[in-house]
């Protein structure tokens, strides 16, 4: 008489997360995206200081959009065989200059030629870091590893230029900028330490650029993350706005209620981009329809409901929880539908993040002054509907692919 045993089959241990890396990458984020936004809390002052008026000043933020435009669909093709460890260590170094410049410099074109430097190190630190995340936690866990740099600019969001425009007031805004070019060299060298070494994609090209968006349903659901992106900031851009509208018992609240509930959002991204951030690798199709559904209910809600401050409250931490991780979600769907082509599917999905926030900048204002705040925001909605159902009409051509 034969008998047969079973032989146990175990799956491969995954390789441990090299979560030094991971944290590296999160708080370079965190220190880029404080940067770009942080001479909007403190204009005034630097306007005042540079003999400029706070229009022109405010032009800082406008390059570094333009420059990101620029660099990131252009990066992988200008230094197609560099590491990208070595070349994330050079963004760091771009943005440890471009705060150094501003930190010092006498007047608005000084200024502006620094901040366009930090707009090419923001956008190449954001198209190449899908890439190092895939090397540093594989392709099962990628979303997870995105989390952390997606955890950056959401706790930026959060904290980071409001903890700037303190220091700015204790010290000086020229002050929090060294301060900002300290931290990033600092970065710059852990990242050489901490971060594996990441060949150059032998694919990198114009062509390759243009054939993956040729790839089933990639096209749609590009198209679906600009309007997704277009749609929130097209409402976010005059948040603001909206918020003054809000009454309690017949009259507007107050200066302190409206910082409560900005802060609620970035309270509720930083929350979201954790959660989903957990389960995204298994449900990234689902969010990527489901996410921009809600952020298109919510920025109604906050329309809608402005006679009721909680309610208004309710709605901002929705919009802020699904928002904050619309890069996680969107870069994650890039990981899994492009696995081969990491480097152009992060090159154009910062490119559609980057153009979008100029159109609705563009767009917006021109309907706020025009037609009024709730118009924006009805447009808002509807745009974000609509991005939202390309994504689901992506993901069905996907699956018949």
């Amino acid at each position: 008489m034969t008998t047969t045993a079973t032989i146990p089959v175990t799956s491969p241990a995954l390789p441990r997360l090299r979560y030094g890396a991971l944290i590296a990458m999160m708080a370079m984020s965190f220190l880029l995206v404080t940067a770009e936004f942080l001479p909007g809390g403190v204009l005034t002052e630097i306007a005042a200081d540079v003999g400029v008026t706070p229009g022109q000043a405010g032009q800082m933020v406008a390059v570094t959009a333009l420059a990101g435009l620029i660099v990131a669909p252009t990066i992988g093709l200008v230094l197609p065989r560099l590491d990208r460890r070595s070349l994330l260590v050079w963004m760091a170094v771009g943005a440890t200059v471009s705060n150094a410049i501003v930190a010092v410099a006498p007047n608005l074109p000084l200024l502006l030629i620094g901040r366009v430097l930090l707009g090419a190190a923001l956008s190449g630190f954001w198209a190449m870091s899908i890439t190092v995340a895939a090397r540093i936690a594989g392709p099962e866990r990628l979303g997870r590893a995105v989390m952390f740099t997606s955890a950056g600019t959401s706790l930026a969001t959060v904290a980071g230029v409001p903890i700037g425009v303190m220091l700015s007031e204790v010290m000086d805004w020229r002050a929090v900028f060294v301060f900002a070019a300290a931290a990033t060299a600092v970065l710059a060298v852990l990242l050489r330490i901490l971060l594996p070494s990441v060949p150059a994609e032998a694919s990198a090209s114009l062509s390759t650029l243009i054939g993956t968006l040729k790839l089933p349903g990639i096209g749609l659901g590009v198209a679906g993350h600009v309007l997704v992106v277009l749609g929130h900031f097209l409402a976010f851009t005059y948040i603001r706005i909206a918020l003054d509208r809000v009454q309690d018992a017949g009259q507007p609240v107050d200066a302190g209620t409206v910082i409560v509930l900005l802060a609620v959002f970035g309270i509720g991204g930083f929350v979201g981009n954790i959660l989903i951030g957990m389960i995204i690798d298994r449900t990234y199709r689902l969010f990527a329809v489901v996410s921009p559904l809600v952020m298109a209910f919510t920025t109604l809600a906050v329309i809608v409901a402005s006679g009721t401050p909680v309610l208004v409250g309710v709605a901002a931490f929705a919009w802020g929880f699904f928002f904050a991780s619309w890069l996680l979600i969107v870069n994650t769907w890039v990981g899994h539908r492009m696995p081969d082509r990491l480097e152009a599917g992060g090159s154009i999905v910062v490119v559609g993040f980057q153009a979008a926030i100029m159109l609705a900048a563009a767009v917006g204002g021109l309907l706020v002054d025009g037609l009024g705040i709730v118009t924006v925001y009805v447009a808002g909605a509807a745009i974000l509907v609509l991005g939202a159902v390309l994504f689901g009409l992506s993901n069905r051509a996907g699956a018949r692919a």
